[in-house]
């Protein structure tokens, strides 16, 4: 059961930004992984043959709207601490949501 006062725009944009930065941390080792692999040609090429998949083409665009997710909840939290409280912040929030979907929609359209 969700509280009241826990239960407006506000809180879900600040657990997006929460769990955006918590599964690209969590990415960030599997990146380092096959940034390592380019210094052996024959591992990179299995992997980059790999990425083609289907599955693999669908993660990369959850990724990018990850970042997209993250990149928009920043902004966000920069807003309310550098400007002035506006009633706009709700559009803004549905804004910045619909934003990180279209990119990761995109990615996925133009991946395949």
């Amino acid at each position: 059961m969700i509280r009241p006062h826990r239960n407006h725009p506000g809180y879900w944009a600040f657990v997006l930004h929460r769990l955006s930065g918590v599964v690209l941390a969590l990415f960030l080792p599997a990146h380092f992984l096959v940034l390592g692999l380019a210094v052996e040609e024959a591992a990179l090429d299995s992997f980059l043959s790999w990425s083609d998949a289907p599955l693999a083409k669908l993660a990369e665009s959850g990724l990018v709207v990850l970042l997209a997710v993250h990149l928009t909840g920043g902004l966000r939290l920069l807003a309310l601490e550098l400007l002035p409280w506006s009633d706009r912040q709700k559009g803004l929030i549905a804004l910045a949501t619909g934003l990180a979907l279209a990119a990761g929609g995109l990615f996925l359209l133009s991946a395949g």
